[in-house]
């Protein structure tokens, strides 16, 4: 009898644990959930996304190719090694295959050969490929920094794309809440006759039309989350919330115009324009080098088997060594090469035409985004003025509902403002900041922004 208390004894305090731990670990969970601010989240995209780290192994390969270009003033060495075997020499003296000689010599032939060949001067061609190889480098280092201010604003714009979904989120079950409150209202004046069949139908379509928008923005949430994870390279089981406490609205210029304008104008693009200017000027010398000739000095050592310098062979090795300079000029270049010319020529001058049209469409988008911003700036006190009065409007015909003054379509309206004011004025706040960022980034000074954090 005893063994069968204490079994039901241990049974009870297991189940009581179990529950205890059950209803425990969505708060151990949550604990486990870090918070992310927007400094932190563009830290780690700059440490693990795919793009920047591509942009990465791309300088290391173009650097690379510096190395090997530079290779190329080296002096090629070549060895070469022979053995055969001949036949004897026959000579016919008559005609038509006739008094046959024939020669007997030595049937064996080896020699070892070293060759060294290196350029003195071929044009210039070297040196530009150098520096076209030390150039395009360059160009990859500013592609990295344009891959980074670009992952950077998606961060930034997914970041504050979620926060103002998480703030709409709130605004709906705010308004949700008051929308049971109100139906239960409209129910108890049902109840007394005051209101008619429909005034309840209208309340409870409004109810799940809130319900369904807050699914909506629900999924919309989790679909942005997914794919800040992606930017992240963050693993899929990982959990995190966004800090919202550390997002800072400060709706201001700190700059004039001008000044993001002069910074435009030597942003990552245009800088990298700039440097394929750089190589197409190169290209037309390494063409314009073509109409000069080529030395080299060489050098050869031989040792051979048997000596052909007399005849017949002697039968000794033997080694003979040169020395020299080798000039090499194309005859042909003075009338093939004009068109190479005029091509690199041609291509010079497009280029520069593209970096000034790039800057023109640079410049446009920098004014659109300051023109844009400023809009949002002054945009701010109207969306707060109109929150007063959604407000006050709002507590008003709440007010004369309850009193059975007004109608609950007016009710319903008032809501419909009151939500909407409430959305307006924090989408206001988090567009400003995204345009600000924006403008940052057009400008090339998106990565100074976050430097002092």
């Amino acid at each position: 009898m005893f063994s069968i208390l204490v079994c039901r004894y241990r049974l009870k305090l297991f189940a009581f644990f179990s529950i205890f731990l059950f209803l425990l670990s969505p708060l151990l969970h949550c604990q486990s959930v870090e918070k992310l601010s927007l400094y932190d989240a563009l830290q780690v995209a700059s440490k693990q996304n795919r793009s920047i780290l591509k942009s990465k192994l791309e300088i290391g390969i173009k650097e690379d190719y510096v190395a090997d270009v530079k290779k190329q003033r080296l002096p090629d060495v070549a060895i070469n090694g022979i053995y055969s075997r001949t036949t004897s020499l026959t000579e016919y003296k008559g005609a038509f295959l006739s008094d046959r000689v024939v020669t007997h010599l030595k049937p064996e032939i080896y020699s070892l050969s070293t060759v060294i060949k290196s350029p003195i001067y071929v044009g210039g061609k070297i040196n530009n490929a150098i520096d076209i190889a030390k150039i395009a480098t360059e160009i990859a280092a500013v592609e990295k920094e344009r891959v980074e201010s670009d992952v950077q604003l998606e961060v930034i714009a997914t970041y504050y794309g979620i926060y103002k979904m998480l703030k709409l989120h709130g605004i709906f079950l705010e308004n949700i809440k008051e929308a049971k409150t109100r139906l239960k209202e409209i129910r108890s004046f049902q109840s007394h006759g005051t209101v008619t069949k429909n005034e309840v139908i209208r309340a409870e379509l409004l109810l799940s039309d809130r319900e369904l928008s807050v699914m909506t923005n629900s999924k919309n949430i989790e679909i942005a989350m997914h794919n800040f994870k992606t930017i992240l390279q963050l693993p899929e089981e990982s959990e995190f919330v966004i800090d919202t406490s550390a997002i800072d609205f400060d709706l201001k210029l700190k700059d004039p115009y001008s000044n993001y304008f002069l910074k435009a104008l030597s942003n990552e693009d245009i800088r990298m324009s700039d440097g394929f200017s750089k190589i197409r000027k190169l290209e037309l010398k390494n063409s314009r080098g073509n109409y000069y000739p080529s030395i080299y000095f060489f050098g050869n050592y031989n040792l051979r088997y048997p000596n052909y310098m007399f005849f017949p062979p002697d039968p000794y090795l033997y080694s003979i060594g040169q020395v020299g300079i080798e000039l090499n000029y194309n005859l042909s270049s003075l009338f093939k090469n004009t068109t190479k010319v005029h091509i690199a020529e041609k291509e010079v001058a497009l280029q520069k035409m593209n970096t000034e049209i790039l800057k023109e469409k640079v410049g446009d988008e920098l004014f659109k985004d300051h023109v844009q911003y400023q809009e949002i700036l002054d945009k701010s006190n109207v969306v707060d003025k109109a929150l007063d009065l959604a407000t006050e409007n709002y507590r008003i015909v709440k007010l004369k509902y309850l009193n059975q003054l007004v109608l609950s379509t007016e009710m319903v309206d008032a809501d419909n403002e009151l939500l909407m004011a409430k959305y307006n004025k924090i989408s206001n706040r988090i567009d400003a900041m995204v345009k600000y960022y924006e403008m940052l980034h057009t400008a090339g000074i998106l990565g100074t922004a976050f430097e002092n954090k």
